[in-house]
């Protein structure tokens, strides 16, 4: 690919490369954020996030992609049992390529975590700790750490069920694998994730998100994951390849939700709604229908651009990457046309 490609540009500025910090080129702006201690790049950030955007978008969209970091410190990497296992089982694997791609193809902002998951998980509250694996000093007071924490906090409802299910804000166990870690991480370095990666992120997410619904009257947020193979259910001929959430009609207006699915099954793809996947902390902190702030989670089937390891991308991730371009161009149109009462803007088309 070209140096001077826009895909390359995208590339350059958000994808993990040690030592190799991203760059501003033409029109497009770089933004870094948070830190991830013990993985300093060039500049001497380490940057727990990157964020790309056109300085004039032609859609009021941004896609996130919270869960493919892989700037994983030689330090978690020695804390863990099973490095390689737990990483292909936690990250949503190289989902971040295939969002440069769409990116580039659309002009929407990118927003991407480099700190992995198995660090922080950025789809979580702070409240949602296994606290059963966390080394706490003496005198600790749990209630004085949750609330000097900024968002809220279980917004799902979820309290700690998912912490004790062992994927909580700091992943603890694998299910058909067991524990992740040799021995309990300390308070001190929770709080620093904390501090560094989880509030900067959702700090950023909210303000760009504020700043492109200001400019044109409503924001779409798309939060991109993959997920490992759904079985087919019945009264399904296919298994789903995207699962759509949008928490049961509370993130984004219907006709964005609407639209989503006429596309996809117009492309033949196999699609679910909600089921397994609804969202989670994402769109219960950053939506706002009310205020013209939308959020859609979109899942995809590792199968649809990974190999048969989910290790590493095919060619079928260009594939991928055309038909959610194609989506992100339709929702794109509709969320403008919902900022200016219905009269998509010339930007759009």
């Amino acid at each position: 690919m070209p140096e001077h490609s826009p895909a390359m540009r995208y590339s350059n500025a958000v994808l993990p490369s040690r030592g190799q910090p991203g760059r501003v080129q033409g029109d497009l702006v770089t933004t870094k954020g948070g830190s991830i201690a013990g993985e300093e790049e060039a500049d001497g950030t380490g940057a727990a996030f990157v964020h790309v955007a056109p300085r004039h978008m032609p859609l009021p969209v941004l896609i996130a992609v919270p869960h493919a970091g892989r700037a994983y410190p030689s330090e978690t990497l020695a804390h863990m049992r099973d490095p390689r296992h737990s990483q292909l089982r936690l990250e949503d694997r190289c989902i971040d390529v295939v969002g440069v791609e769409v990116a580039r193809a659309t002009g929407t902002g990118l927003l991407v975590a480099h700190a992995p998951r198995a660090i922080l998980d950025l789809n979580r509250s702070a409240d949602d700790i296994d606290w059963g694996m966390i080394a706490k000093p003496k005198g600790f007071d749990k209630d004085a750490f949750l609330g000097g924490f900024s968002g809220p906090v279980s917004a799902s409802g979820s309290g700690n069920a998912r912490a004790r299910s062992g994927l909580g804000l700091v992943p603890r166990r694998l299910p058909g694998f067991g524990e992740i870690w040799r021995s309990k991480i300390s308070f001190g370095e929770v709080e620093r994730r904390v501090e560094q990666i989880h509030r900067p992120y959702h700090e950023f997410l909210e303000r760009e998100l504020e700043r492109i619904r200001d400019a044109w009257g409503a924001a779409l947020l798309i939060d991109l994951h993959s997920m490992p193979p759904l079985r087919r259910r019945a009264g399904e001929e296919k298994a789903p390849r995207i699962v759509l959430g949008d928490r049961y009609g509370v993130s984004c207006d219907n006709v964005l939700a609407s639209n989503a699915f006429r596309y996809l099954e117009s492309n033949g793809c196999a699609t679910a709604h909600n089921r397994p996947y609804s969202g989670g902390y994402v769109l219960d902190r950053h939506a706002r229908r009310s205020k013209g702030i939308h959020g859609i989670q979109i899942e995809v089937c590792r199968t649809t651009y990974l190999d048969t390891a989910f290790s590493e991308t095919t060619k079928n991730a260009t594939v991928l990457a055309n038909l959610l371009a194609g989506l992100v161009r339709v929702l794109g149109a509709e969320t403008a046309g919902l900022g200016s009462g219905g009269q998509i803007r010339q930007a759009a088309e």
